[in-house]
Parts: C-alpha cells; structure tokens; sequence
C-alpha cells in the first residue's frame, strides 16, 4: 500500500508497518502487508491489476470485485496469512489468484507456471512448482486459463518440458 505515512523509523519510504512486517498502519488502522517475498516486477504487475480493477468498481465492471480480491490475495494482503505455513487450500487459492491476476494483467501475453510460484513461493519457488501445476489444471478444466505448448492448447497434467498461460475463455 503505497502511502505518505513515515515509517517506524521517521522516514518517508511508505507506510509504518508493525513490528513483526506482518501489517501497515494507515491512519491508525492496521492492514496486511504485501508479502515482501515478492519479486518486486511481479509485486508491480499485481500492483497495477489492482489498481485498474479498482478503477473498474467505480465504473461497475460486473467482475471488478473478483479483479480486486484475486489481485490483494495475489499479493499475499487476503487470505491465509503469508507468513504462515503456505500449504493447504488457503496456499491453492493465492496460487489460483496470481494465476488469474498475472494472467488478466497480461491480456495479450502469457505468462509462465514460473512466475507464479516465484510470486507465491518466495525463496523456495522451485518447490512450489508442482502446487501450480496442479492449481493450473483445475483452471484449466474451468476454462479460466488456457496452458500452451509451442503455441497449442495441451493438458498441463500430460506436458512435459515448458509451458505457458494464457487467460481462458472464461476468466
């Protein structure tokens, strides 16, 4: 959350956050913090979905609300907590969200299985590599997202060697 507060210590690098980084406090109200694990280009791209899907809530976008929730839960700020143990359906449903934020926020493009988990996964990504493949073959199978191979549509469960992402028909 980008603000004009000072921090803990006196200086006007964002917001103050509490001791344990887990939370800002903005106007003396406490907020999660965005996971600081992310990489700071992935941290960016969820930074501006949010803020276009915001902009699409003031316009009444029927899907501008779950444009903000995926992006904030993407961002580690909704959901289980991600200082916590990142394993279980609360880590499958962050998974899901950076799926489908770093997807929208990519429209044209495509995105890799790798960006998410270094997105989610933190230092330890490639351990979180087979927890997205799996997330992304239950979007795949909603039609949420769309996995490639050289181009082609292929079943993320079959593929073998690298893939990419793109959004799906009905995301």
């Amino acid at each position: 959350m980008a603000s004009d507060h000072s921090t803990e210590t006196g200086d006007a690098r964002g917001p103050e956050h509490t001791a344990d980084g887990h939370h800002v406090v903005i106007d003396g109200r406490r907020w999660r913090a965005t996971d600081p694990s992310i990489p700071d280009a992935f941290r960016q791209e969820l930074v501006d979905e949010l803020m276009a899907a915001r902009r699409a809530v003031k316009t009444q976008d029927s899907d501008a609300r779950r444009r903000v929730q995926d992006a904030k839960t993407a961002l580690g700020e909704r959901g289980e907590p991600w200082w916590e143990d990142r394993s279980g359906d609360g880590f499958d449903e962050r998974i899901a969200a950076a799926l489908r934020a770093l997807t929208r926020k990519r429209n044209e493009s495509s995105i890799c299985p790798s960006d998410v988990a270094r997105t989610v996964g933190g230092e330890s990504w490639r351990a979180v590599m087979p927890d997205v493949r799996r997330v992304a073959a239950a979007l795949a199978d909603r039609e949420e997202i769309v996995v490639t191979q050289k181009g082609e549509p292929v079943s993320i469960r079959e593929a073998r060697g690298p893939v990419r992402i793109i959004r799906g028909p009905k995301l």
